[in-house]
């Protein structure tokens, strides 16, 4: 198996210096208050292609001989590579070919497109369509670009560690999320040699975490299956040269939750008003989870920002109601004239903010003189919710919560 060298990431670094841009690190208070001490953010989603994934693609592309470039470049990605090595190969004057998975976000589609790559779709995730793209590589003779598994991709990823030291010199935990693991292994390599003493945490999605059970095996194990809203994660299987990597030089891994995923996308809007698909949230969302784990001054990683518009709307209602920002209740009222009216003006008097109402009339346990409306609310939060409750039940009303929680869809 290859090994990458700090030489191997200095020499990408001079590849890469009028390529890529210095992603800006910006300062976070609304975190900083959470961990106890300054929390800052890398904001890779900003990068060029929006994710740093032309980092790795381009140092790639440049170190194939002529003859190997003239045969052409071949991926398998959900988005973010496919842009990067469209990218790259655009610049280095060689046709792309990118495979991407059924269902990939239309944004990174259509992107992925605009930079001249030839797209086509296989199977649900990233390794059917990894092995569409070997087999192409077999057929035409076109190279391989692995998203993660290759020397030159971790040495392209490295850089990333390098700025962050460079940016914040007394950072004293790195955090950045973790699917076959290119980045997190080219940042630790990077912090290792540079700053040994920095602990570096890489965090994957629950529903794709294959990198815990493989560092338990001491070998990369394949996961049986995926669930997550994350997709540039969503790795089966960790690479045989980052695995290497991040067994020998990253402190822990931990998994986030859906609901951590989307809780801390819409607060980076809400608080940063930065952009982030799922995967590039999931550093934020893992401080979120456990803020006195991680010793200050933090870096977390935003690697990506390449998110459909469509899902960022179904993400930030679903981190709404992670955050407890909707409350689904019914109540039952009188089925007479004002009756409606009466229940409307309580929520107001709490400002409550209606959504959506539905009248039931029929039902086994209803009154004949009883109607029970099922109301959807937007609230400020958990504390708003016990409010708007209280505030019902002390004016009489008879309430049930939808899904027997506080924030439910």
């Amino acid at each position: 198996m290859s090994t990458v060298s700090m030489a191997d990431v200095e020499a990408a670094r001079e590849l890469l210096r009028d390529v890529v841009r210095p992603t800006p690190l910006e300062d976070s208070r609304w975190l900083a208050g959470r961990v106890g001490g300054r929390v800052h953010l890398k904001c890779e989603n900003l990068q060029r292609a929006g994710s740093f994934k032309i980092r790795g693609a381009y140092v790639r592309i440049a170190r194939l001989s002529e003859q190997e470039r003239a045969r052409g470049v071949v991926a398998a990605s959900a988005g973010n590579h496919a842009q990067g090595v469209a990218l790259a190969a655009s610049m280095l004057h060689t046709k792309a070919t990118v495979f991407m998975p059924e269902g990939a976000a239309i944004v990174k589609e259509k992107a992925t497109r605009a930079y001249g790559a030839d797209v086509r779709f296989a199977g649900t995730s990233i390794d059917d369509a990894l092995l569409e793209a070997r087999a192409f590589a077999a057929e035409t003779g076109a190279v391989l670009i692995h998203p993660f598994d290759h020397p030159d991709i971790v040495a392209g990823q490295a850089t990333v560690g390098m700025e962050i030291l460079e940016q914040c010199p007394d950072v004293r935990t790195i955090v950045v999320g973790t699917g076959g693991g290119g980045l997190t292994a080219g940042i630790s390599l990077a912090v290792h040699h540079l700053k040994p003493g920095v602990r570096v945490v890489g965090v994957q999605a629950e529903g794709a975490a294959a990198y815990p059970t493989s560092l338990a095996a001491g070998q990369p194990v394949a996961l049986e299956r995926m669930a997550t809203m994350a997709d540039g994660i969503a790795v089966g299987c960790p690479g045989d040269v980052p695995f290497a990597m991040i067994q020998q030089y990253v402190d822990s891994v931990v998994t986030v939750s859906e609901e951590s995923l989307s809780r801390a996308l819409v607060l980076l809007l809400e608080r940063a008003k930065l952009v982030v698909e799922p995967a590039g949230g999931a550093a934020v969302a893992a401080l979120l989870d456990d803020p006195g784990a991680f010793e200050p001054p933090v870096v977390a990683v935003l690697s990506g920002g390449n998110i459909d518009p469509l899902l960022l709307l179904r993400v930030i209602r679903h981190g709404m109601a992670a955050a407890g920002r909707y409350l689904s209740l019914r109540v039952r009222v009188p089925d007479a004239p004002g009756g409606l009216a009466r229940l409307l003006a309580e929520l107001a008097a709490v400002d409550a903010n209606v959504l959506d109402v539905v009248h039931e009339r029929t039902g086994a346990t209803l009154s004949i003189d009883e109607v029970e409306i099922a109301l959807q609310l937007e609230t400020r939060g958990p504390d708003h919710c016990e409010r708007v409750l209280a505030k019902l039940r002390e004016s009489g009303y008879a309430v049930s919560i939808s899904g027997g929680g506080l924030a439910n869809l």
